[in-house]
């Protein structure tokens, strides 16, 4: 073979190289109807309304109660797993543990200001079968004011 029909084959060669990396990738086949294919995944997505609630002021040896309400918004069953709180003095109560998607249960938070006074701030950590794998937290506050001696 002579130089310039070596040199000829390089440049085709190279050439075609430069064609085919330009070429845009090819587009995934479309979805056949009656597929699920692009659709989303089944899986339970949990919001609740309000994520944090102050009662405001508040006397001590008192039972502040404030209800949530904690929904489904994905497309498959929600489990609440558990439910715990950051201190004893906190209860949830009143809910469902399956929570279909598009509804709703109510939550009741109680919290209980015994004798502490200041600012109180209380968690409830709600696990579920949420994909995202994070338990939601709710917070609940107050502040607690010291009792005035009687005269």
């Amino acid at each position: 073979m002579s130089g310039i029909s070596r040199m000829a084959a390089v440049v085709l060669l190279a050439g075609a190289a430069a064609v085919a990396v330009a070429q845009p990738p090819a587009a995934p086949p479309a979805a056949q109807p009656g597929t699920t294919q692009g659709a989303p995944a089944r899986a339970p997505r949990i919001a609740v309304e309000p994520t944090v609630f102050d009662f405001g002021k508040a006397q001590q040896e008192k039972t502040l109660e404030k209800e949530f309400t904690v929904r489904n918004l994905g497309n498959a069953d929600l489990v609440i797993e558990s439910v715990s709180t950051t201190c004893g003095c906190t209860v949830a109560e009143g809910y469902s543990t399956v929570i279909k998607p598009g509804a709703s249960t109510p939550m009741r938070v109680k919290l209980q200001t015994r004798t502490t006074f200041g600012r109180l701030s209380r968690s409830v950590l709600i696990k579920s079968n949420d994909p995202s794998g994070r338990p939601l937290e709710l917070k609940v506050e107050a502040t607690v004011e010291r009792p005035t001696p009687a005269s």
